[in-house]
């Protein structure tokens, strides 16, 4: 059976973007192998974090991953400062990495550029992203673009460490799964959704209320034609709308369209606040259920326990391949 593995950040707010390009995708992975859900809170202080919002944005993240689908009876969901491991092996990956490799890092190069200094974290988290993925015996890993460049290197790292001390890990394939919908700013659809967007309208948050949401897409920015259609590059703000409900519906943009022929704008906001609405609202209620809950804390336990299971036998290998502490 393959192993997947993915890791995200907890770094804040989930936008409905986030949410349709991502948390949507992921669930499918627990019916394609052994699938293993990492949030990687280590990989966030690499630039200053308050400490309480980065407890309460892990323990969110928590609740927003099983909300949106993940089962902890298909998967493995764990905190990765919960599983010692992975700082062992992230410096055993420090130590097999050149300089040089990871400073032609693209996100390293532009995220240091222009400035005086920078956390050395920033230049060594990708020896600990390889660790992540490394100590699960991971075969897939399912990546966007952005994280190419650091996949390549994580598999580059574990061929280097196999040639030197002995076939130990499993190098894994990279995946690039298609793409779910790039949702655009409300307010300016020819830029991406973002969650620092200064323009409370602009985005569409995972938590937002019915009538927040509501209130948001009547105020999303059109046009004065009046027509639906499909059409990103004269009619962005359209365009962008027929994509959300298309995304959160499983309908066809084409279908969509003949859905609002000749209905007008406000009947066509309306129908896309409804399918938004319709389809946040089971998850913001198992959500809520489950943000202050034993439960949440029971499934972490039995994430981290069994992640540890794993991810120790990985090291233990590790450290007698290259020879670390006492051979028994």
């Amino acid at each position: 059976m393959k192993t997947i593995f993915s890791g995200v950040q907890p770094t804040g707010v989930i936008t409905l973007g986030n949410y349709l390009g991502a948390f949507k995708q992921f669930p499918k992975f627990q019916d394609e192998g052994n699938a293993i859900y990492c949030i990687v809170d280590q990989h966030a202080i690499t630039v200053q974090q308050d400490p309480k919002e980065l407890q309460e944005n892990i323990r969110k993240l928590a609740a927003t991953y099983l909300a949106t689908g993940i089962d902890p009876n298909k998967s493995t969901l764990f905190i990765q400062s919960e599983v010692p491991a992975h700082a062992q092996a992230g410096w055993m990956m420090q130590c097999v990495a050149s300089m040089g490799e990871l400073e032609r890092m693209t996100q390293f190069k532009d995220k240091s550029t222009g400035k005086e200094s920078v956390n050395a974290a920033l230049l060594t988290y990708p020896p600990l992203m390889a660790a992540d993925i490394l100590l699960y015996n991971t075969t897939i890993v399912p990546v966007g673009e952005d994280q190419k460049q650091h996949l390549e290197l994580t598999r580059d790292l574990a061929e280097r460490f196999n040639k030197r001390y002995g076939k130990t890990l499993v190098v894994p394939e990279i995946y690039l799964p298609k793409e779910g919908a790039r949702i655009k700013s409300l307010q300016e659809p020819t830029k991406k959704m973002s969650k620092s967007d200064p323009n409370t309208k602009a985005t569409i948050k995972l938590l937002d209320t019915p009538k927040q949401i509501e209130k948001k897409i009547k105020s999303a920015v059109t046009d004065s034609e009046g027509i639906v259609t499909f059409d990103a590059e004269n009619k962005p703000g359209v365009a962008n709308l027929l994509t959300i409900e298309s995304a959160i519906s499983g309908v066809a943009i084409d279908d969509l369209v003949a859905k609002y022929a000749g209905l007008g704008y406000g009947a066509f906001k309306a129908g896309v606040a409804e399918a938004v609405i319709a389809d946040l609202t089971p998850v913001q209620e198992r959500f809520n259920e489950l943000i202050d809950s034993p439960e949440l804390d029971r499934i972490l336990d039995e994430g981290a326990e069994k992640a540890n299971a794993i991810a120790s036998a990985t090291v233990k290998r590790m450290e007698r391949a290259m020879g670390l502490g006492r051979q028994r």
